[in-house]
């Protein structure tokens, strides 16, 4: 995005976003009191534009206004204008998000906000074309009437930031007369299912997300009510996915969402989270349905993490970028001539016949592979050939494409290392690992956890976001919350208590940090953060789970863990703090909901006692962590008194005999231990 040879602020900045505009001809600010200072002392107005680097329509107006000399006369003369990363502030991001929904009833990035130099916002939208086309306002016409209002009609424009800013207040304030109850659980499976669509799977209508969370919900509330519509939805949909565009069939990794209802053409940027949180769903489906598809997904899916999105150090990127050569998806499509090409007649045949490579083309004339009507049946008839033979064939193609695929222009890389996004990655890793029994992929969440401990952490706060050896800003909720989701990941795949003990002094210093103490719930940002116009509390579970979300279900895992019946008690205060914002909108906040869910299941503690490298208690462990058992806990040492320096309510359990000894409780009550394997084995598993 280079026009300018003289760079502006931007170019001393380490975010490969902000970096994509540091040779705009706009003046750009980076986010800071330097920018509102001159505003205040110039009366000028100020724009507040935020993105992310591989976000396709934010390249399109940088292309068309920010990158256009006219565009950068009237902002460089009549404006103050600031560039924000909003995968580095996305408390600023969620600020501002919340007021462009609130004006203009939606969102998304660009996001393109009007403010006055004390921050508060008179008028916000996303993109803007340069000029107004299709009935929508381009961005010289928006520019110039926002200017002249805001020197003609002051008092207009005063009156509306302050509408805007009180009404974020309120949103901040929440309320504490109500309080949640399963009814909302209910409500939010009823409204899932009102949107499911029966023929493609996902929910709604195009474009279509993956919404992870919404099938990780769907899978405890059948485990809960034994429904079995909330798991066919989920199988249909994460078939659908895997079968559509929306997944790349030659390198692996799910891209950020399809444009059409049969997830056939998608908007081709893959992103770290995305991943991570579909790993974690197929793994869970997996350990309902035991369908090797699922295990065989997230085995390629870890494979395509360690070679596109893994740096040198055991750190993860960020995303890969949709464009390439300045078009999109043109690093994944292909011709049907290029296919024959490289494979051959045969195996060419047979790969554009289950791929539905044509001719013509499914994008823009060319093709992208999917097998979303493909019977592998008929293709075994017609080519006389077996399973086994027919899967042999279709790796080695995809391969050969893969290695000339990797010859093309590439896609960019935002290679910032995100604490967030690297956490959740862990704990999808952890998981996957623990259920397939895969060791490497196990390794590598440790050495990523490694990275972030090492480079993350300064002075005991943890920190949002590496890049070149540069660490900045403290970090925010979804930091602690997904930081604390790995240690409990990592423990659960590994038994090893220290995973624990780091657990317990993230959820400390979460509660000291972010805590609301007068109505509950978590801050969006630390107490010793810089103050925004107001300090928000973010619950709606959007393309990620919320911070808030992400807090509930692992602490109240943890409290029950280390028997902190006072955190419970704390928590359930997040119940009538979020009451309007969940209860009118349950199927918007599916993650938060499976925090309250798993308060009305039936929980069982499992303390398993004995000897490390025990052949009856690793057959155990390894048999529970291949089911799926949302609702349970699971402790294991050698000894109670081992336990005891992180559960005390365990000091007085012992083994029996000298052998690996099981102890089930259930709703306060525990039953009596048990040594023998299959007796054990019986217990925690009749259905």
């Amino acid at each position: 995005m280079s026009t300018n040879n003289k760079p502006n602020r931007l170019i001393t900045e380490k975010s490969p976003y902000l970096l994509q505009h540091a040779h705009n001809p706009v003046h750009w600010y980076p986010w800071g009191q330097e920018a509102f200072d001159k505003a205040k002392r110039e009366n000028k107005p100020v724009l507040v534009s935020i993105g992310y680097a591989t976000c396709h329509w934010c390249h399109v107006m940088a292309h068309e206004s920010f990158e256009d000399q006219q565009v950068a006369d009237i902002l460089n003369e009549h404006f103050i204008s600031i560039k924000v990363d909003r995968e580095e502030r996305p408390d600023i991001d969620s600020m501002y998000m919340s007021v462009c929904q609130m004006m203009t009833g939606q969102g998304g990035w660009p996001l393109n906000v009007f403010v006055t130099p004390d921050q508060k916002p008179f008028y916000a939208g996303t993109y803007f074309p340069k000029r107004s086309a299709y009935g929508r306002p381009g961005f010289i016409d928006a520019l110039t009437q926002l200017l002249d209002a805001y020197h003609n009609d002051r008092d207009h424009i005063e009156s509306l930031a302050e509408k805007a800013t009180n009404n974020l207040r309120i949103k901040a304030a929440g309320q504490t007369e109500n309080t949640l109850t399963q009814e909302s659980i209910h409500k939010a499976y009823y409204q899932l299912m009102s949107s499911f669509d029966t023929l493609y799977g996902g929910f709604g209508s195009a474009p279509k997300f993956p919404a992870p969370h919404m099938l990780t919900f769907l899978m405890r509330y059948f485990e809960w009510t034994g429904q079995e519509n909330a798991l066919y939805a989920v199988t249909k949909t994460l078939n659908g996915m895997a079968n559509g565009g929306i997944y790349d069939h030659i390198g692996s990794g799910f891209t950020r969402y399809s444009t059409d209802e049969k997830w056939l053409v998608p908007h081709f940027e893959k992103m770290l989270y995305d991943n991570a949180l579909l790993i974690d769903a197929y793994t869970e489906a997996y350990q309902i349905t035991q369908h090797h598809e699922y295990e065989k997904l997230v085995q390629d899916l870890i494979q395509f993490i360690k070679r596109d999105m893994m740096n040198r150090d055991g750190s993860f990127y960020s995303a890969i970028d949709a464009d390439s050569e300045g078009k999109e998806g043109q690093y994944y499509v292909w011709t049907k001539e290029e296919i024959m090409t490289h494979l051959g007649d045969d195996l060419g045949a047979l790969f554009c016949a289950v791929y539905h490579i044509t001719e013509e083309g499914n994008f823009e004339g060319q093709n992208i592979p999917h097998t979303i009507s493909t019977s592998f049946d008929d293709i075994k008839a017609a080519y006389s050939i077996d399973d086994k033979t027919l899967h042999s064939k279709l790796q080695s193609a995809r391969h050969i494409l893969l290695t000339v695929r990797q010859e093309r222009p590439a896609p960019l890389i935002d290679d910032k290392v995100l604490t967030s996004w690297n956490a959740l990655m862990i704990s999808a890793l952890a998981k996957a690992g623990s259920v397939f029994h895969e060791k490497e992929a196990i390794r590598i969440a440790k050495q990523a956890m490694s990275f972030l401990e090492t480079h993350l952490v300064q002075q005991e706060r943890l920190m949002v976001r590496y890049r070149e050896g540069d660490v900045k800003h403290l970090g925010f909720i979804e930091d602690y919350a997904h930081m604390l989701t790995a240690y409990m990941s990592l423990y659960e795949a590994t038994f090893d208590l220290d995973w624990l003990t780091k657990a317990r002094a993230v959820a400390e210093n979460m509660f000291e940090l972010f805590w609301d103490e007068q109505i509950g719930g978590f801050f969006f940002s630390g107490s010793d953060a810089e103050a925004l116009i107001v300090r928000e509390k973010e619950v709606y579970d959007g393309a990620m789970p919320s911070g808030n979300s992400t807090a509930l279900q692992q602490l109240l895992k943890l409290s029950r863990m280390i028997g902190r019946q006072d955190w419970i008690e704390t928590l359930e205060k997040m119940f009538s703090a979020f009451y309007v914002d969940v209860s009118s909108y349950p199927s918007g906040h599916t993650a938060f909901l499976q925090g309250l869910l798993s308060q009305y299941a039936v929980k069982r503690e499992i303390i398993i006692l004995g000897k490390k490298g025990d052949p009856q208690k690793e057959q155990l462990l390894q048999a529970l962590q291949k089911r799926f058992m949302p609702f349970d806990l699971i402790l294991t040492a050698e000894t109670g008194q081992e336990l005891a320096r992180l559960a005390p309510f365990t000091k007085d359990y012992k083994t029996i005999n000298d052998s690996t000894t099981v102890y089930i409780c259930e709703n306060y009550s525990c039953r009596q231990p048990i040594t023998n394997l299959d007796e054990a084995m019986e217990q925690l598993f009749q259905t």
